[in-house]
């Protein structure tokens, strides 16, 4: 499909720099597809009235890291160049995979030092050599460190990696280490948040529970290529960078009973959906999962696993507005982000969620 059917124009002013207080107070779209899409204004807050006892709220329970490292190139003899890497995927205790600027003052077997003296140990210095250089800026990191001392370390060294529609209008500052998180992060491995998550607190989780809506927790490690824009001109073209995910057996399970006993799996955002449908058998059952997906949804995609999505407003020519014209119609998007953007919905991280229910074709 051509990329430019999922453009749109937003205002500067609908991107949200900050999340409303208390969290389960963002407004909540619910989109009903049909020939007239039902577009119903609601917030967060009602979702227990809007779910059925038996249904499952599924949550991505990864944990953003200090994923945003800055540093310089070293051991040329040359003016040593800044270096800002932005880590997106874990291999194994010590290398990473990074997108990385300047991506042409580099090569394989560099040596970049992260840090600055006092922050860490051996003078705050985290050194890394470039193991592998691939496309699009992204390297191979191999770290002086391994294991719990590597991620200590750059949880010392490194930032919040803020979205760059933020990051571009606001420094990171105390307040992202909390509002940055979810409710419900615990395996730390993420350079972004589970958005749709943000908008959870004990009191709705409470409400949810007496209503007899279940949750799980599955993983996925959200990297940094989901904010890489889609250049190529059709989706066929794009190619989507790999996460690791984790869906335990017990988990499928109850997933599985759940449907089978006439409940509905809601999506909580596109990472938990995007793992879900990347874990599913063609019958729609679930398998356990402990893998890398790189699952590119677009429409005409047949989903198998996910019945209801709650997800926040995404960018234009995103893979994951793809992946919500998918679900519930592009015609149906379209006019629930005009009718958004008009309502004065706040888009992306820190804004408004859409309860999504699918299309004919979904």
């Amino acid at each position: 499909m051509r990329v430019d059917l999922f453009d749109f124009e937003l205002p500067q002013d609908r991107i949200a720099l900050r999340p409303v207080e208390p969290r389960d107070a963002a407004r909540l779209l619910v989109v009903r597809p049909g020939e007239t899409p039902d577009l119903a204004d609601r917030t967060v807050g009602d979702l227990p009235g809007l779910l059925r006892p038996g249904d499952v709220l599924v949550f991505n329970d990864t944990k953003v890291i200090a994923a945003r490292l800055k540093g310089r190139r070293i051991g040329r003899g040359e003016p040593e160049p800044k270096i800002e890497a932005t880590l997106h995927m874990r291999l194994d205790g010590s290398r990473w995979k990074a997108f990385v600027k300047p991506a042409k003052r580099l090569q394989p077997g560099d040596t970049i030092r992260f840090g600055g003296e006092g922050r860490v140990c051996l003078l705050g210095m985290l050194d890394a050599i470039v193991e592998d250089k691939g496309e699009g800026g992204e390297v191979t990191l191999a770290f002086s460190f391994h294991g719990p001392v590597l991620d200590e370390a750059i949880s010392q060294v490194g930032e919040m990696p803020l979205p760059p529609y933020i990051a571009a209008r606001r420094p990171t500052d105390d307040r992202d280490q909390s509002d940055y998180q979810t409710m419900f992060a615990r395996e730390e491995g993420a350079v972004a948040a589970p958005t749709a998550g943000l908008h959870f607190t004990p009191a709705l989780m409470a409400a949810l529970q007496d209503r007899g809506v279940g949750t799980v927790l599955v993983t996925l490690h959200v990297g940094a290529g989901t904010f890489l824009p889609v250049k190529a001109d059709v989706t066929e073209e794009h190619r989507m960078h790999s996460e690791l995910g984790h869906i335990t057996s017990e988990t499928a399970d109850r997933l599985n009973r759940a449907r089978a006993e006439g409940g509905r799996i809601v999506a909580v955002g596109t990472t938990s959906l995007r793992l879900l449908e990347s874990a599913a058998r063609d019958d729609g059952t679930i398998a356990p999962f402990a893998d890398a997906t790189d699952i590119f949804i677009t429409p005409g995609y047949r989903f198998k696993a996910v019945d209801i999505l709650l997800t926040n407003f995404h960018l234009p020519r995103s893979t994951l507005f793809m992946l919500v014209s998918a679900f519930s119609g592009l015609e149906t998007m379209r006019r629930a982000y005009a009718h958004a953007i008009e309502s004065g919905y706040r888009f992306y991280s820190y804004g408004d969620a859409c309860l999504l229910y699918p299309g004919e074709t979904a």
